[in-house]
């Protein structure tokens, strides 16, 4: 269904990586708005994942910069953009993971709300390579052509990068012109979205999270957004009674007006099964 707080706006999406192939369709099917996609906006000067530009302060501290700059150099007042980082899954710390984020930022409302997607499906990752053998079995794990790849000096060395390379030929050319000169080359997977499918799936499913947020609105003000700002464990044990781990109870916030709500469990549930008890399953 439609949300219509947004609807007959513009809404400027903040990329240069055509990340608007996946979040253009559906928020302007439910938010009713005319998508607008910059042909000139510099995304890479608010940091790169191959490491020539740093990023700088959190990923929601990146998104708000690409909003805000976005919003003054087009003069559009509804804006969104994205953010992705790389690294440790925060919990599976051995598994890589792709972590974004999505900003919606109104600012004639002073209103922003954002969705995080968590994923492991991805070919994130490097190595450094002596030899063609050692870069074609890194490229085949990586899922090279469809992902493309990346080839510099070292890790932590950009004076000589190629980034963006989608075929086998270019890419043996690179590997073995960085090892006659330099020895070794680092090759490393292309994050950027339109080079990256796997990336383009997990900022879909964060747009999908996003549109879910628009569309719970408060009750007393009917701003877009109501969102859980913080859970309560303590669910109790159906058998014994004593608090689980278990969510009990999750609470919501307005952003614009302020105003507050307690819910039960999300699943509706008000007993836990007693295999998840610290007292009946230790």
């Amino acid at each position: 269904m439609q949300h219509s707080f947004f609807k007959g706006r513009k809404l400027l999406v903040a990329t240069m990586h055509g990340k608007e192939q996946v979040i253009a369709p559906l928020l302007e099917k439910q938010l009713g708005v005319e998508i607008v996609v910059p042909q000139d906006f510099d995304t890479d000067a608010f940091g790169t994942f191959s490491g020539e530009v740093a990023r700088y302060g959190s990923p929601l501290d990146a998104a708000r910069n690409k909003c805000r700059a976005a919003a003054h150099k087009y003069g559009c007042s509804l804006v969104v953009a994205s953010e992705g980082s790389f690294g440790p899954h925060p919990t599976a710390f051995f598994i890589p993971a792709d972590d974004e984020l999505l900003l919606l930022t109104d600012f004639d409302n002073g209103l922003e709300i954002a969705a995080r997607e968590i994923s492991t499906a991805t070919n994130f990752g490097g190595v450094r390579c002596t030899s063609w053998a050692d870069a074609e079995a890194f490229a085949v794990k990586a899922q090279f052509p469809t992902h493309r790849l990346i080839v510099k000096n070292e890790h932590d060395n950009n004076t000589h990068i190629v980034k963006g390379i989608g075929d086998w030929q270019s890419l043996q050319q690179h590997v073995l012109d960085g090892i006659a000169s330099n020895g070794s080359v680092f090759i490393e997977t292309d994050m950027r979205a339109m080079y990256n499918p796997m990336r383009m799936k997990v900022i879909k499913k964060a747009v999908w999270k996003l549109a879910d947020k628009i569309a719970c609105t408060c009750p007393i003000c009917n701003t877009p957004g109501f969102d859980v700002v913080d859970v309560l464990t303590g669910l109790p044990c159906g058998l014994c009674g004593t608090p689980t781990q278990s969510i009990a109870s999750v609470h919501y916030k307005c952003t614009h007006c302020s105003h507050t709500e307690q819910k039960q469990n999300p699943k509706g549930k008000k007993q836990e099964d007693p295999m998840y008890c610290d007292v009946c399953n230790p």
